[in-house]
């Protein structure tokens, strides 16, 4: 008797999901269009060092929303709570288009990183609140798509714009993007108004903020493979771990906490969590540092690297799209990453020993196969994490994920950078600072250099940059290593 208004619900759910798709573009997109306008603002605004809060903000802000607005939906409804989430980032982009100076800058990006993190996370436990399980893997895939072509559109038309325009429009064309996205979510069915009822943990929310603060500024800072910055990190680290204690404590006496702690208890959950993080943490390593090392060591124009890093893409857009389509047909979900991400590791762990000697092509080819095996696990993590956290919990399991993803992604680049920098400095007293200005200047400072400095700052780069591919081996092995460990295997 329930399977035609079931039918019925899911049908109008599916003509809404251009708005999920365009939901998900627009805070994925967000995510990597400032990039490029960074150097834009810290000439206008301040340093390169001042700016870089731009960045940090927005990552500390969706870290923190994505449990407030997982449980915000549990408890009262996800259609209603993605309308508000909308607001808060078309509200945040305003405030950054007209922020006058540099705080009121980062202060904007809060209120937007607060508005991105709410829609990465409602529009995942939508899905799971209107598929079934095995169906989920086919839309979480189209998702994964959506995100791939986003984060790799969003740097190209953050260059064009902040060229054209200047760094405000890169803001801007978000507005128009946040209300058609707010147009097309009415098409979206109530499918559950939520179970109401809800005591707020404000105590957990706080000390929540502490904890990620404290760590994602630690590990920002870390990264910088800076000894001056490295007291200054150790003290937000020890502060992050004296919140993350007293959290702990809070959420097992809350009658409703904002972290669910026997959810994440639970194997098939935190493993898929670990999966995420492991494999976020290799793939933004690799993006955040590869161009470099494609520019500095194998001589290649910014345009001919954003190339190889489109491949890269594609190459996980198609590992997703794969995935999502063996979960339905078959039912089982962890297998494909269990299978696919030790064929990563392997291919980083060759690229650590003769990335510098493979040609151009076999470079690009292996890392469209290994793009291909990381996506796998995006759609088969939130399908997992859903299933073993239960319909009831849809909003906490998605919040996990984006949660994991964002923990994994600033450990990981702070884990690549510190690994690439050690192996800078042990290169040579000349080496680090060289390696500094060409971070800092791009591949117009080898340029120029006399032919000779310029081929020995390349073989030292060369081997230094090993450390990039070894640690992204090592943390796609560990992916591996919890992905074959989930008990949950079929959905």
């Amino acid at each position: 008797m329930t399977e035609g208004p079931d039918a019925a619900l899911r049908e109008r759910f599916m003509r809404a999901f251009p708005a999920i798709a365009l939901v998900i573009f627009i805070a994925a997109v967000d995510q990597t269009i400032v990039a490029t306008a960074l150097p834009a603002i810290a000439a206008e605004m301040g340093g390169i060092e001042r700016a870089s809060w731009v960045i940090v903000a927005y990552l500390v802000a969706a870290t923190c929303a994505a449990p407030v607005f997982g449980q915000l939906g549990d408890a009262f409804g996800r259609r209603r709570l993605l309308f508000a989430g909308l607001g808060v980032f078309f509200a945040g982009c305003a405030g950054c288009a007209l922020a006058p100076d540099l705080p009121a800058l980062v202060g904007a990006r809060i209120v937007q990183g607060f508005g991105g993190g709410a829609l990465l996370t409602l529009a995942q436990a939508l899905i799971g609140e209107a598929v079934p399980p095995r169906e989920r893997g086919r839309y979480q895939a189209r998702i994964a798509g959506s995100y791939a072509f986003a984060s790799a559109f969003g740097p190209v038309a953050g260059g064009y714009l902040t060229e054209a325009f200047g760094w405000r429009a890169v803001f801007i064309v978000l507005l128009p993007l946040a209300v058609l996205a707010a147009l097309l979510a009415r098409r979206l069915p109530a499918l559950a108004p939520g179970r109401g009822g809800l005591r707020f943990d404000w105590a957990g929310l706080a000390l929540f903020v502490v904890a990620v603060s404290g760590a994602l500024v630690a590990l920002d800072r870390a990264r910088r493979f800076d000894p001056a910055l490295l007291p200054f990190a150790a003290g937000l680290a020890g502060i992050a771990i004296l919140a993350g204690a007293a959290l702990l404590r809070v959420e097992r006496a809350a009658r409703d906490p904002l972290l669910p702690l026997a959810m994440f208890a639970e194997a098939s959950v935190w493993r898929a969590y670990a999966v995420s993080a492991c494999v976020v943490g290799a793939q933004v390593g690799m993006i955040s540092f590869l161009p470099v090392w494609l520019q500095a060591v194998r001589g290649l124009s910014p345009g001919q690297s954003g190339l190889l890093l489109l491949a890269m893409s594609l190459g996980g857009a198609s590992g997703a799209m794969f995935a999502g389509r063996m979960v339905a047909r078959t039912g089982f979900a962890m297998r494909w990453p269990a299978l696919c991400l030790p064929v990563a590791a392997v291919i980083w762990a060759v690229l650590a020993v003769k990335a510098a000697a493979l040609p151009l092509g076999a470079v690009a080819a292996l890392l469209a196969i290994a793009a291909f095996c990381f996506g796998t696990s995006f759609p088969v993590v939130q399908v997992t994490a859903q299933v073993a956290a239960g319909r009831e919990r849809l909003g906490a399991a998605s919040a996990g994920v984006a949660f994991s993803r964002n923990i994994g992604a600033a450990i990981g680049t702070a884990l690549v950078a510190a690994a690439v920098f050690g192996a800078v400095a042990l290169a040579g007293p000349a080496t680090g600072p060289a390696f500094q200005r060409l971070v800092a200047e791009g591949a117009g400072f080898t340029a120029a250099l006399g032919p000779e400095a310029a081929a020995a700052l390349r073989a030292d780069l060369a081997e230094a940059f090993r450390m990039l591919f070894a640690t992204a081996a090592v943390l796609t092995a560990m992916g591996a290593v919890f992905a074959l460990r989930v008990p949950l295997r079929r959905v």
